[in-house]
């Protein structure tokens, strides 16, 4: 059973319930995947794209400080890096289609995800409604309204 702060709200654990395991797991993968990508370009072609491959690298770290925070309840820690994230993939998505020679390989966050079925837009907006909805405070038993 969840723990609850002052003011009513679910603490300890609460964002890794429910459709929020869906969530931990989703970021899991991506950490992964995105991971695994940067690390490949990083460590073979470095310097056909050094930005796109860091910034694909600052993605997978991005979205493991969001899998873990998730999955252990740290809900601030959730809520910076989800925030991150969106700002990310805003930023470079808008950057990556205003001046696509600034980005000669894709990364994570190109065209708004595109590469990855738009994914990467989606999420943190789903993170942030998840965060805000684990958030509110648990119903009382007998408590009306």
């Amino acid at each position: 059973m969840a723990e609850t702060a002052p003011g009513g709200r679910r603490v300890d654990g609460a964002t890794a319930g429910g459709p929020g395991r869906v969530l931990v797991a989703v970021y899991g993968v991506f950490a992964l995947a995105a991971g695994a990508r940067a690390a490949v370009q990083l460590s073979t072609r470095f310097a056909e794209a050094p930005v796109a491959y860091l910034l694909s690298a600052l993605a997978a770290v991005v979205y493991a400080v969001a899998t873990v925070a998730l999955a252990r309840g740290g809900r601030r820690t959730a809520l910076v890096a989800i925030t991150t994230e969106l700002v990310g993939v805003l930023v470079v998505g808008t950057l990556s289609l205003l001046d696509p020679a600034a980005f000669p390989d894709e990364t994570v966050w190109s065209d708004y995800g595109r590469g990855y079925l738009f994914v990467p837009l989606v999420l943190p907006v789903l993170g942030l409604l998840w965060l805000r909805r684990s958030g509110r405070p648990a119903s009382r038993p007998g408590a009306s309204g």
